[in-house]
């Protein structure tokens, strides 16, 4: 699967300030990196019908074994929400048992900014990385 380039399920407002997420993740094994990708597709579809949701977009390194997630939302409220349904929640859980590593990173931006660009993120989950 090629990355998911960003989409905007619902566009946020003109002049409105958008909470942004990025992740990343790494696997243990080849063998998880394959199960993380085959949950992508229905944690993609769940964020385009999620309330709240300003965009996603996710870069997928299979052989890597490394992925990374980029997320606008309305607000924090919105993200959790979505953090805690289905088939998010059950998705995620799952994924520890094969996860090595994760790190996440948030903060906010006017709606004019968006879609955040990947070189951005990367820099502020390296950031949070070295301050940890």
């Amino acid at each position: 699967m090629p990355d998911i380039p960003w989409s905007t399920p619902h566009p946020p407002a003109p002049g409105a300030e958008v909470y942004v997420m990025a992740s990343r993740f790494e696997t243990v094994t080849l063998t998880g990196a394959v199960r993380f990708l085959l949950k992508a597709p229905g944690i993609v579809r769940q964020v385009r019908g999620a309330p709240g949701a300003h965009g996603a977009a996710l870069r997928a390194r299979v052989l890597g074994r490394t992925f990374l997630t980029l997320s606008a939302w309305e607000d924090r409220d919105a993200l959790y929400r979505f953090a805690r349904s289905e088939p998010h929640r059950t998705g995620s859980r799952a994924a520890a048992a094969y996860t090595k590593e994760s790190a996440f990173t948030f903060w906010t931006v006017p709606a004019a900014e968006l879609p955040i660009g990947w070189e951005e993120a990367e820099r502020r989950l390296a950031e949070q990385r070295t301050a940890s």
